[in-house]
């Protein structure tokens, strides 16, 4: 039962951390900053980046309820905090102020302490390791994404 009301905590969190990360980039990927952009030739069509970011917290949303009921400790809520901070944050650096190379710092970031929680916390949850391996293996994507963006703009 703990492990149901963790998830509805966590869920609430992290679409709440999607709405607020909409809220910030201000219809960004709509806008002609955005548009004109050189983007990789791997770019995802804009409804792909809904449908991932939606089942990637979906997922975490389940990990962090394993995990923090299996470790509620200091480490883990510090880790969920930065992680919450740089996925929001994200959004306002790159499609709102058009930082794109603090954008890049603020991804590679968070694709670090994804991997930290992908990494030393597998012992403890082991198969459900998995449930944070979406959420890794996008933001590897996000980063290429972000780099190409930098790189030929």
């Amino acid at each position: 039962m703990k492990i149901l009301k963790y998830f509805i905590v966590f869920l609430i969190i992290n679409f709440g951390a999607l709405a607020i990360g909409v809220w910030l980039m201000e219809n960004g990927p709509q806008t002609p900053w955005y548009l004109d952009l050189n983007k990789a030739p791997w770019t995802p069509p804009v409804w792909v980046f809904g449908a991932a970011w939606s089942t990637i917290m979906l997922c975490f949303s389940v990990y962090m309820a394993y995990l923090y009921n299996a470790l509620p400790n200091t480490k883990v809520k510090i880790l969920f905090t930065i992680q919450f901070i740089l996925n929001v944050g994200w959004n306002f650096v790159f499609f709102n102020q058009h930082l794109i190379a603090l954008g890049l710092i603020f991804i590679l970031l968070l694709t670090a302490i994804v991997t930290i929680f992908l990494n030393d916390y597998r012992k403890d949850l082991k198969y459900k390791t998995l449930l944070i391996a979406p959420y890794f293996l996008w933001l590897c994507i996000a980063c290429s994404l972000n780099l190409y963006i930098l790189i030929h703009n």
